[in-house]
């Protein structure tokens, strides 16, 4: 099995394309040891990602509610994943941008840290032959509920 983080590929990085092999965060990072970081995950078919508005709207809303502010507007996350598939030559795949807290410093409130984006992606086929795509697939309730969100912010994605 191939580790993730040997591939061929270009990973979008803070607003710079970088060789899949160098793209490294370091172990100290505030995002590891405070889970201070967001993400998303999403597909592309056919060269289109699939409500990549909605995906990097949500992205943001994560990031506000873990106090920080991601140093890319919406079109320009928007851009970047795009030229992120285009570099790739991806046209069926798998999106992950992924924000977090520096290592500038470290301790539970880190304001001070720079904030980082990342988007990298990778080839992922369809689940489904395009036959069971036009044929319908069935579905199953999960008996498991999503807590309310007076309890934790359910629509927030963050690591930890």
């Amino acid at each position: 099995m191939q580790s993730y983080d040997d591939n061929n590929g270009l990973i979008w990085f803070d607003g710079a394309m970088l060789p899949w092999r160098e793209s490294k965060v370091h172990v100290l990072t505030h995002g590891l040891h405070y889970a201070s970081a967001v993400f998303e995950g999403e597909r592309s078919y056919n060269g289109q990602i699939f409500k990549l508005e909605e995906h990097t709207e949500r992205l943001i809303h994560s990031a506000t509610t873990l106090g920080f502010e991601l140093p890319f507007s919406a079109s320009e996350i928007n851009a970047a994943s795009y030229k992120v598939l285009e570099a790739n030559k991806i046209e069926d795949g798998y999106l992950r941008p992924v924000a977090w807290r520096g290592s500038e410093m470290m301790g539970v409130s880190a304001q001070k840290c720079a904030i980082h984006l990342a988007i990298a992606a990778w080839e992922w086929p369809s689940y489904f032959t395009p036959e069971a795509r036009l044929k319908g697939i069935r579905l199953q309730w999960s008996k498991w509920k999503r807590p309310s969100p007076e309890t934790i912010p359910a629509k927030t994605k963050a690591a930890g």
